[in-house]
């Protein structure tokens, strides 16, 4: 495998944000994932609904799409982008006693969004840890991945199946 330039750094190895200026724009599309497994209370209170701090995936789901709008703030060389579509799916598996979270963040834009869905579900799934801490302090995130991305001029990637 031949080694890439890392885009972030100068000629002389400093930091800096990377010129799009000169990219041309194009439907940018990324897809993350990761999940959070907690003890049987804490499952339980997610699956019903009824946690005292109210409807936690609904929360989560909001919180998650407010952190791909924020993205830039939070990354600091990240681009503030226009983003066009942000869906967030919450997934629950009884037996493993594990929500996941699936979001997807689209833009028309020069640079791609990764790390939007990235923050996104990051911050989705710290919601969910946030808000059932009281009766779980030992959950564990986990698996948080890029599953795919289109557009822009390094193409498409789909993560493979380990």
């Amino acid at each position: 495998m031949s080694a890439k330039k890392l885009t972030h750094f100068n000629e002389d190895g400093q930091a800096h944000m990377v010129d799009v200026g000169t990219k041309d724009s194009s439907k940018r599309q990324a897809v993350a994932a990761g999940a959070i497994v907690m003890n049987q209370v804490a499952y339980d209170l997610l699956a019903s609904g009824q946690s005292k701090k109210g409807d936690v995936l609904g929360i989560a789901r909001i919180a998650a799409i407010q952190a791909a709008k924020q993205t830039a703030q939070l990354i600091p060389l990240c681009h503030p982008l226009a983003l066009t579509h942000i869906n967030v799916d919450f997934q629950l598996f009884p037996e493993a006693r594990k929500a996941s979270i699936e979001v997807t963040v689209e833009t028309i834009g020069k640079t791609g969004v990764e790390m939007e869905a990235l923050t996104a579900a990051s911050v989705g799934l710290l919601t969910v840890y946030d808000m059932l801490k009281a009766v779980d302090k030992g959950m564990v995130i986990e698996q948080l991945q890029l599953l795919k991305k289109s557009g822009g001029k390094s193409g498409d990637y789909v993560r493979r199946a380990d």
